[in-house]
């Protein structure tokens, strides 16, 4: 079999196991909650928090979509005009044309580009994040932050584009098959390293302080089952008003962190409601899950990358011989954009099912659907939130269940349970 046809096969393996992955790990049988109990909710909300919620995300929303198409024409032009190639060639050219300097700095250079004629759009969003008063970020802590941002992306981006094209230089009939497996092994790295290494370059983390909410939180952890070694706070208040938790890596990075700002205006329950969802996360392994299919799907973006750039029509319109050339790297982040614009709709379905799921456990764990709704309550008041989006907006890009979902999930449970 030549290496195309061993392509092919690897592509159609790949796909196939993020199918079962999905299918399997996926809790897809949990429907959202019925549409009378969601508007039920929604009536018993403040007229005021959600005027001042939609009013909010109808000030965000030309930014965020202004920068989305301009991100996606400036990647086409890159990618399906010979301007990609050139501008990799500018970036080489002072160092005598070499393959690093193409590779590593030609890469940058599409990237920070892209970035920079976004900028605008992201300075837009901080403005209306300070107009409302959920930043507390002035401008140079905004400009500190994004310049660590490049940095960050910048080191990790370097090593990324190194490594993909010495591979492609040392196996040029075979790169896919190596590329593939380095860009899984990439995210199950970062899984573990980010947390430890990354995360504090913009946040200070501190084990949260004795006392009873620590004693509980831990104490409902080893209830639960689940191993966590500390539950850390985040200075999040330096740069926001939001509250939220998370959990984050694997193994012995893994953590749960909870924002200031949420200790600050949340009373002790409702922060160990939301602990609670993020032990949901941690009890049903969704890190673990999400870097299987992070990985699973990165090493088919790989195969695919290569099957798609060996069709000369693309090639030629790139003005490059081969996508497994520095010069082609624009290419490669055009299809990779247009891949993520198409998938993002399946992502966030993905995404809500597993937070519904996580809201699930926290209601069981807790046994307190009052306080889990009061929480959401909050949530959606300090974080401006739409508590009931629209539905295009809602299934294109949401990430969790929507305000009146979990409310009326809360509902349902308290029905269920008699509580």
């Amino acid at each position: 079999m030549t290496p195309r046809g061993w392509a092919v096969l690897t592509l159609a393996a790949l796909v196939t196991a993020l199918l079962v992955a999905g299918a399997l790990l996926v809790p897809w049988h949990r429907p959202p909650a019925p549409r009378a109990d969601q508007l039920a909710a929604l009536r018993d909300l403040p007229v005021d928090q959600v005027a001042r919620g939609r009013e909010f995300r109808a000030a965000l929303r030309p930014g965020a979509y202004g920068a989305l198409a301009l991100g996606l024409v400036v990647a086409l032009l890159l990618g399906f005009t010979p301007l990609g190639a050139r501008l990799v060639e500018l970036a080489g050219r002072p160092f005598g044309d070499h393959w690093i300097a193409r590779a590593v700095l030609g890469g940058l250079a599409v990237v920070l580009v892209a970035d920079l004629l976004t900028l605008p759009f992201a300075a837009w969003r901080h403005a209306v994040l300070t107009r409302y008063g959920l930043s507390t970020h002035g401008w140079s802590g905004w400009t500190v932050d994004l310049l660590k941002s490049y940095a960050v992306s910048a080191v990790i981006g370097a090593v990324a584009l190194l490594g993909f094209y010495t591979v492609t230089r040392l196996a040029p009939r075979w790169w896919w098959a190596f590329g593939a497996a380095g860009a899984a092994g990439l995210v199950v790295l970062l899984s573990f390293v980010l947390p430890v290494l990354v995360e504090p370059v913009f946040n200070r983390f501190t084990p949260m302080e004795q006392g009873p909410l620590r004693t509980e939180l831990m104490a409902m952890a080893a209830r639960d089952g689940v191993p966590v070694r500390d539950v850390l706070v985040a200075d999040a208040s330096r740069r926001t008003k939001a509250v939220n938790a998370y959990v984050s890596g694997l193994g012995p990075t893994r953590r749960v962190v909870v924002y200031d700002t949420l200790l600050r205006e949340a009373t002790p329950a409702e922060v160990t409601s939301v602990v609670a969802h993020e032990l949901g996360h941690a009890r049903d392994r969704d890190v673990a899950v999400g870097t299987l299919t992070g990985a699973l799907g990165a090493a088919a973006v790989v195969v695919a990358l290569h099957l798609l750039g060996s069709w000369g029509p693309l090639t030629r319109l790139a003005g490059v011989d081969s996508v497994a050339e520095p010069r082609a790297f624009g290419l490669l982040i055009a299809l990779v954009t247009v891949a993520g614009l198409v998938t993002a709709p399946v992502q966030a379905a993905v995404s809500r099912r597993v937070e519904a799921r996580a809201d699930a456990h926290a209601l069981a764990l807790t046994g307190d659907p009052a306080t889990f709704e009061a929480m959401q309550r909050r949530l959606a008041g300090v974080n401006l939130a739409d508590p009931d989006p629209p539905r295009w907006e809602y299934l294109w890009s949401a990430s969790h269940p929507s305000t009146v979902e979990r409310m009326a999930a809360a509902r349902a449970y308290a029905r269920e349970t008699g509580r």
